[in-house]
């Protein structure tokens, strides 16, 4: 397979606005090293991840500097955390994959070392990821998908909000018969996360505006208003992707015993408990963004089973990158949004 030795895509020079977000027809195309795939591009998904990272969000002071997810960019950086891909290179002792192959990988990739057993690389932060025509990624990250009866497109709105969910609900336990409140059910993460916990037969509440709610209804999952008092101790688990300051209130909803998992900070980061609440109900919370192996093999077995699909409003192509992060911020879409990589005119 012919691979050129220049590529386009959307670089980030640095943090700030979409201003930061520039174009580039002559990027080199990457090679792969030891233990490395180049992946030609099909489709990235769009997701807040991007635009947090982007705008410096995961630095917890003024100093933007700390503003990827591990700490530091280095820039340009090619961001991208949603790669559906096709494998056209394969790097020095690279073995179980096949040229051709159809492929994904987390977004959160573990990296474990002796200081951080928990550690982990996150692809378009730490390293290039799917905003361009060609991407390098480490063998062991990258999960066969060729099976599956998705579509490209489906399948590159899949890996970052749908494996989120997924560990949400492996770390959190979620099990047939559980009485589950989900936020945000409308948006990507939390779409994904009813679809989810369905399929493991829970009793799924989902929180939505009316305004998006038909889609999530869809699904068969009981839906209330995302502003709806919840009752006290009605629910087993809690997934939540809002914060906010309804936060507590969530936690008066779970039973004693309860469980509450978290993977984002929508409505705020910045929340007030009453640690009472915690201890005197026994209740456990769940940080959930170190996702082992096991538990993204398990979401790409659901992928080639087409046990589910998901919900993609719009595509993009890959130059119009501003305008897809726009109507991403201004949630008037349900599901997913997706970048298209066209070739070069």
């Amino acid at each position: 397979m012919s691979v050129p030795s220049t590529m386009f895509g959307v670089q980030l020079t640095g943090h700030g606005g979409p201003e930061m977000l520039a174009w580039s027809d002559s990027i080199p195309v990457p090679h792969p090293g030891k233990g490395e795939v180049l992946v030609k591009v099909l489709a990235a998904g769009v997701n807040p991840t991007d635009i947090n990272t982007r705008v410096g969000w995961y630095a917890r002071n003024e100093d933007a500097e700390g503003g990827g997810w591990g700490g530091a960019l280095h820039f340009p950086r090619i961001q991208g955390g949603d790669l559906c891909g096709r494998v056209v290179a394969l790097g020095e002792g690279v073995e179980g994959l096949e040229i051709g192959a159809r492929v994904i990988c987390p977004v959160n990739q573990a990296e474990p070392t002796p200081d951080n057993p928990m550690g982990f690389v996150a692809i378009g932060s730490e390293y290039d990821g799917a905003f361009a025509e060609y991407c390098c990624v480490p063998a062991r990250h990258l999960y066969d998908v060729t099976p599956s009866p998705l579509s490209d497109i489906e399948i590159g709105a899949m890996p970052c909000a749908y494996g989120t969910a997924h560990n949400l609900l492996t770390r959190s336990g979620v099990a047939s018969g559980d009485r589950v409140l989900i936020t945000g059910a409308s948006g990507g993460v939390g779409y994904a996360a009813v679809q989810l916990a369905l399929l493991c037969g829970a009793q799924v509440t989902a929180q939505s505006s009316a305004a998006k709610s038909a889609h999530v209804r869809a699904t068969g999952a009981a839906v209330i208003d995302r502003e709806a008092d919840l009752d006290a101790a009605s629910f087993d688990v809690v997934i939540d992707i809002v914060g906010g300051s309804r936060w507590m209130q969530r936690l008066d909803a779970l039973r004693p015993g309860g469980r509450y998992a978290t993977s984002g900070a929508i409505a705020g980061p910045m929340v007030e408990a009453d640690l009472r609440t915690i201890y005197l109900h026994d209740l456990t919370i769940f940080g959930c963004s170190h996702q082992s192996g096991d538990t993204f093999a398990g979401l790409a077995d659901i992928i080639n089973s087409g046990a589910l699909r998901p919900l993609v409003s719009k595509t993009y192509p890959l130059r119009e990158i501003v305008a897809a992060q726009e109507d991403l911020q201004s949630g008037k879409y349900p599901g997913k949004l997706v970048l298209i990589p066209q070739e070069k005119t």
